[in-house]
């Protein structure tokens, strides 16, 4: 049996060594490459979470805003009046389940069944477990 020469046994053992350290920085490129694309995707994440919360913060600042003008179509004198109030509360708080059943209500005693059942119909999208809502939209549907 001939023995391998001793550096050529050491050459192979180099490149074999080589050859495993460029496998392992490509799985760490590989790797880093996942990492930074997964930053990149919490990164967008928190960007937006941000944006929803800002957006969240002036929903709220509109809605005070727009009790404002609720209160003030509470202690209205006249209908009319009630009713103007309660569409300028709902230009800046349209989402606001309860002023649409107001006004609903407002319209409905004044006779304005249509612009009633629009607001009651309003508020059961905004809210379908209304059941005042509901009960006010069956009345005027069965008339």
């Amino acid at each position: 049996m001939k023995l391998w020469p001793f550096g050529f046994l050491f050459a192979i053992l180099i490149l074999f060594l080589s050859s495993c350290r460029t496998e392992i920085l490509r799985q760490q490129e590989e790797q880093i490459r996942q990492q930074e694309e997964e930053i990149s995707r919490q990164r967008r994440e928190i960007e937006e979470l941000k944006i929803a919360q800002q957006r969240e913060e002036q929903k709220r600042q509109d809605c005070n805003r727009a009790f404002s003008y609720y209160e003030k179509a509470q202690g209205a004198k006249n209908p009319q009046e009630a009713a103007l109030l309660y569409r300028q509360g709902l230009k800046f708080c349209p989402d606001d389940d309860v002023a649409h059943y107001e006004l609903g209500k407002i319209f409905h005693t004044s006779g304005q069944l249509k612009e009633a059942e629009a607001e009651f119909e309003a508020a059961l999208k905004i809210n379908p477990n209304f059941t005042d809502a509901k009960r006010q939209l069956e009345t005027i549907r069965k008339r």
